[in-house]
């Protein structure tokens, strides 16, 4: 990356115009890793120009598809892609300031993405019941506790000339 770059990236970015950031970034590619690096350590300083660092970052993110490419790389359903990949963006502009500098950005950038496709993994997952015959032992007991905690719960709101024979009849099998 040219030296220019990042001197004028710099002081648009802390004189908060937006016009000269995105012209000094029109130079490079949207996926230059020098840039994105540069734009998240002025998002993460947390002064004056921080909020347009962290748009500015997010904008070139997006248009570099890096984050798209992760996601789609991870998931089989390619039409949560797009959502997969929004919540990561989001993810990215809402922790920046965590960003230390010890790695490059894009490193950081895939351990939230990856994390953001396990959490919609493991939303599908719970939205997803089993059918009936493919249930493990786990879960066939996990669900005779649950049933069998509502079913005390419901006989102990019965009046008590109801509770009893329900009781005798249904919980102890007897005639």
């Amino acid at each position: 990356m040219d030296d220019a770059v990042p001197h004028a990236l710099q002081r648009a970015v802390s004189d908060g115009d937006a016009l000269r950031a995105r012209l000094a970034l029109d130079s490079v590619p949207a996926d230059d890793g020098d840039v994105l690096d540069e734009l998240a350590t002025l998002a993460a300083a947390g002064d004056t120009g921080s909020t347009l660092a962290v748009e500015l970052l997010v904008e070139r993110l997006d248009a570099s598809g890096i984050v798209r490419r992760i996601v789609a790389g991870a998931l089989l359903d390619h039409s949560a892609v797009d959502d997969v990949t929004q919540d990561a963006l989001i993810s990215v502009a809402g922790s920046v300031a965590s960003f230390a500098g010890t790695s490059r950005l894009t490193t950081w950038v895939h351990r939230i993405a990856r994390n953001r496709v396990v959490d919609h993994l493991r939303r599908q997952r719970a939205a997803s019941p089993l059918p009936p015959g493919e249930l493990g032992p786990a879960e066939r007991m996990s669900s005779m506790i649950a049933t069998r905690a509502t079913v005390r719960a419901v006989l102990a709101g019965l009046p008590d000339h109801y509770r009893e024979p329900v009781t005798l009849r249904d919980v102890e099998g007897l005639t």
